[in-house]
C-alpha cells in the first residue's frame, strides 16, 4: 500500500504539472488586455525556484486574516518563537521589508512584524541562496516582504478588514482595515496604502530555578499588551520612453502598551511583587528614489538606486506599585543607502548573463537611557560585485563574487567598542540539472557575513524589567561569518527534498543567563556553530484514496479547487562547542478541501516535538503546536473574499524550555487562540482615463508595466 500511494503521488506531480499551465482558471492577475484578448499571470500559492522559495499572502485567506507574524508562522519550514528567534530550513533570517533590510531582530522584530497586518502584503520571498547581487551582509538566507503591488491603467480600489478576539481569561480584540489606491495614466502610476492595526493581547511568562530538587519561582508575570499600528505606504512612477522614475515614501508609527503584573522569589527569601505600565513609540519614515534605464535588448538592464531610512523609538516603563519611573529609553537609527546594478546578456557557452553593481552605506545609531547617550555606533560598507549565469543544454550554472570593505565603530558611556575595519571576498556558485521545465536538481554554496542588527547591540532594555528578570542588548558583538551548503532536488514549486549546511564563525545567538540571582536575557559570539537541516515537502491529493490513480490520471486537476494534504517535515541539528546536543524535528500539514458552493476549507497543524535543542534551548514540550482552520468563499465575480478563521482551537501554542547551562526553565503563552472574519473587497471604479489609452499591450514594459516597487 505504501508502494502504491509513493507511485500514485508521484503521477501526481505530473498530472499537476499539466492542469497548474493548462486548466487553472482562478486567482489570476489579469497583465494586460487588448480588446478581448487576455493575457494573464497565474499566481501559484507557492514557487519554488532556485533560490528562493515565494509564498503567496494575498490570495490565501488562511495566511492574511490575523498579523503578519501570525502569517508567518503558518509556512512551511519557517520557526518563528518568542523566545529563540527565526529560522527557516536551519538558516537564520535577515528580514528585508520591499527589498530593504530592516535592520532589527529578536524582541523588536517580532513586535514589528505582530503589528503589522497580514492583508497589507502581497508575497513573501524567502531566499535561501542570496546570490552576488545581494549584500553579503544577508547572512544565511534572507526573508524579504513584498508589500507593494501594481498600478493598472485605470483606478483600482481594494478595502481589506479582519476583526477577530480571544478569549484566554478575559476578551481581547484585535482588528485591521487597509484601503489600497492606484492607477496609472499617460504621465504617470501612482500607488497609496493606508491602514491601521489594533490589537489587544495577553501574554504569561514564568521562570523556574531548580537547584539541588529545589524550584524557585524566579518570575511569573502576566501581561496585558495593546498594540497600534498605523501605516501610509506611497508609490509614484514616471516613465520617460522605455526608462523609469521611481519614488517610495512609507511611514509606519507604532504606538503600543503593556500592564504587567509579576511576582517572584528573593534570595533573602522574600518575595517581590510588583504592577508596571509600559509605553512604546515607534516612527518609521522611508525614502527610496530609483532610475531604471532599458535598452533595446530588454535583457540588458541599468539601475540606480538612493534610500534614507530613519527609525525613532521611545521606550518607558512605570511602576504603578510604587508610583515610580523604572525605564526612559530611546534610540534613533538613521541609513544612508546608494547602489547601482547592471545587467546584460553574454555568449557563454549555449546563453548566458553578466552582472555587476555597486553599493555604498552608512548607518548611525545612538541610544539613550534617561537622556544620557550610552550608545553612538557608527557603521560603513563599500561594497562591489560580478556575477556570470550560464546555460549548456539542461545544466544552469552561476559563478560569482561580492567584496566588501567594513568600517565599525563607536562607544559606549564606559569605553570604545571593539572596531571592525576589515576587506573581505566572498563568493558563490550554484549548479543547476534540469530534468525537464519545474523538476531540477541543484547544488549551492555561498559565503557570506552577517552584521549584528541594532537592536541586539541596543545596552537599553526595551521590553520590561523587574527585580530578577532583565532584557538587555551587548554592544560588543562582532560580526558572523557564514559558508552555506544546500544540495536540493524540486518538482513542480511544491513536492522538494533538500539538505542544508550552514556553518558559522562567531555566530550571534540568543541566551538567558542567569547572574547575581537575576535572569538576563542578551546575546552572545559563539565561536562556532553548524545547523544541520534536512527538509521535505510532498503534496498528496485525496483522490488518490477515493478514485485510485487511474481514475486520477483521467481527470483535469486545477489545483485551486482540488483537495489535497501537503505534507512538510524537517530535522535540525545545531552543533555548539562544548555541549551535547539533540536534533529537532518540525512538522507542518496543511490540507485543502473545497466544499459545496466552492466554500474552501483550509486546516494547518503545526509543531515541534519535545527533546530536541534549538540554539542553546532544550525543548522540554512540544513548541508551537497550533491546528489552525479557515473558510473562505468568492462572491460578486472575486471581487469580494470572505473568510472565517479559528487559529489554535485546541489552545496548545506555548513553549518551555531550558536555557543550557544554567538552572532556568522558560514558559511562555500567549493568547494565539482566536476567533475571527476577514473580507476582502476589490471597489468597483469607473476611469475616463483609462479609455484614453486602450493599447495597453506594451511590448516595451512587459509584466513590470506599473510596477511601483523601487527594487
Amino acid at each position: 500500500m505504501h508502494k502504491s500511494i509513493f507511485i500514485s503521488t508521484l503521477f501526481f506531480i505530473s498530472i499537476y504539472s499539466i492542469s497548474a499551465q493548462e486548466s487553472q482558471q482562478s486567482n489570476k492577475e489579469k497583465i494586460n488586455t487588448l480588446n478581448e484578448v487576455a493575457i494573464v499571470k497565474e499566481k501559484k500559492a507557492v514557487e519554488q525556484k532556485a533560490d528562493r522559495t515565494i509564498f503567496d499572502f494575498s490570495g490565501q485567506a488562511y495566511l492574511n486574516s490575523g498579523s503578519l507574524l501570525e502569517g508567518i508562522k503558518k509556512l512551511p519550514g519557517l520557526i518563528a518563537t518568542d523566545i529563540a528567534g527565526m529560522l527557516y530550513q536551519g538558516k537564520q533570517l535577515d528580514v528585508y521589508l520591499d527589498g530593504r533590510p530592516l535592520n532589527i531582530s529578536s524582541n523588536e522584530l517580532n513586535s514589528f512584524l505582530d503589528g503589522m497586518p497580514a492583508n497589507s502584503v502581497e508575497r513573501i520571498e524567502v531566499i535561501t541562496q542570496p546570490g552576488a547581487e545581494f549584500p553579503a551582509t544577508s547572512g544565511g538566507a534572507i526573508l524579504n516582504i513584498i508589500t507593494n503591488k501594481k498600478a493598472k491603467n485605470y483606478l483600482s480600489a481594494t478595502y481589506t478588514n479582519s476583526t477577530s478576539f480571544s478569549n484566554n481569561e478575559s476578551i481581547r480584540w484585535r482588528a485591521n482595515n487597509g484601503l489600497m489606491l492606484s492607477a496609472k495614466n499617460k504621465l504617470f502610476g501612482w500607488q497609496l496604502n493606508i491602514g491601521q492595526n489594533y490589537a489587544e493581547r495577553g501574554l504569561w511568562n514564568e521562570v523556574i530555578k531548580t537547584e539541588n530538587n529545589t524550584k524557585t519561582i524566579l518570575n511569573k508575570s502576566d501581561a496585558d499588551r495593546i498594540n497600534r499600528n498605523y501605516y501610509a505606504k506611497s508609490g509614484l512612477t514616471f516613465d520617460f520612453g522605455a526608462d523609469r522614475l521611481l519614488l517610495n515614501y512609507d511611514l509606519i508609527y507604532n504606538k503600543n502598551n503593556s500592564y504587567t503584573n509579576a511576582f517572584g522569589e528573593l534570595p533573602s527569601a522574600t518575595t517581590f511583587q510588583t504592577s508596571d505600565k509600559g509605553d512604546t513609540k515607534n516612527t518609521r519614515q522611508d525614502a527610496v528614489a530609483t532610475f531604471q534605464k532599458r535598452f533595446e535588448n530588454k535583457a540588458k538592464k541599468l539601475d540606480f538606486s538612493f534610500n534614507y531610512n530613519r527609525m525613532n523609538t521611545d521606550f518607558m516603563l512605570n511602576s504603578v506599585t510604587f508610583n515610580t519611573l523604572v525605564l526612559d529609553n530611546s534610540s534613533l537609527q538613521e541609513l544612508y543607502n546608494f547602489k547601482a546594478d547592471y545587467s546584460q546578456p553574454l555568449k557563454i557557452l549555449d546563453e548566458g548573463k553578466m552582472s555587476f553593481g555597486t553599493l555604498y552605506e552608512e548607518l548611525f545609531f545612538k541610544t539613550k537611557n534617561e537622556g544620557i547617550t550610552n550608545l553612538d555606533y557608527r557603521r560603513r560598507t563599500a561594497s562591489t560585485y560580478l556575477e556570470f549565469q550560464a546555460k549548456l543544454k539542461k545544466i544552469d550554472f552561476i559563478l560569482g563574487g561580492r567584496a566588501e570593505d567594513y568600517d565599525i565603530s563607536g562607544k559606549t558611556d564606559t569605553g570604545d567598542l571593539i572596531p571592525f575595519k576589515q576587506f573581505r571576498f566572498f563568493p558563490n556558485t550554484s549548479v543547476q540539472y534540469n530534468f525537464s521545465k519545474q523538476v531540477y536538481f541543484n547544488l549551492n554554496y555561498s559565503k557570506k557575513i552577517s552584521l549584528p542588527s541594532t537592536s541586539v547591540l541596543n545596552p537599553n532594555n526595551t521590553t520590561y524589567q523587574n527585580p530578577n528578570a532583565e532584557t538587555i542588548g551587548n554592544p560588543q558583538l562582532q560580526p558572523t561569518i557564514y559558508n552555506n551548503f544546500e544540495a536540493k532536488i524540486s518538482a513542480i514549486d511544491y513536492a522538494f527534498l533538500s539538505y542544508n549546511l550552514s556553518v558559522g564563525d562567531n555566530q550571534v545567538v540568543q541566551r538567558i543567563l542567569y547572574e547575581n540571582d537575576r535572569m538576563i536575557n542578551t546575546n552572545i559570539n559563539v565561536s562556532q556553530l553548524r545547523s544541520h537541516s534536512i527538509n521535505f515537502g510532498m503534496p498528496i491529493p485525496y483522490m488518490l484514496f477515493t478514485k485510485g490513480l487511474a481514475e486520477t490520471m483521467k481527470m483535469n486537476v486545477n489545483p485551486d479547487e482540488m483537495n489535497f494534504l501537503y505534507v512538510f517535515a524537517g530535522r535540525q541539528l545545531h552543533e555548539i562547542p562544548n555541549i551535547k546536543t539533540k536534533a529537532f524535528w518540525y512538522i507542518n500539514l496543511m490540507s485543502q478541501v473545497v466544499l459545496p458552493q466552492k466554500v474552501k476549507w483550509m486546516t494547518t497543524y503545526n509543531f515541534i516535538p519535545a527533546g530536541g535543542n534549538y540554539y542553546y534551548f532544550g525543548i522540554d514540550k512540544p513548541l508551537n503546536a497550533s491546528l489552525n482552520m479557515n473558510f473562505s468563499k468568492k462572491f460578486l465575480n472575486n471581487q469580494l473574499s470572505v473568510s472565517i478563521n479559528l487559529d489554535d482551537i485546541l489552545n496548545t501554542n506555548k513553549g518551555q524550555l531550558n536555557s543550557r547551562l544554567t538552572p532556568l526553565t522558560v514558559t511562555n503563552k500567549n493568547d494565539t487562540r482566536r476567533y475571527g472574519f476577514s473580507i476582502n473587497y476589490k471597489i468597483p471604479t469607473k476611469n475616463k482615463l483609462a479609455k484614453e489609452d486602450p493599447n495597453m499591450l506594451n511590448k516595451d514594459k512587459k509584466e513590470d508595466n506599473g510596477t511601483l516597487i523601487g527594487n
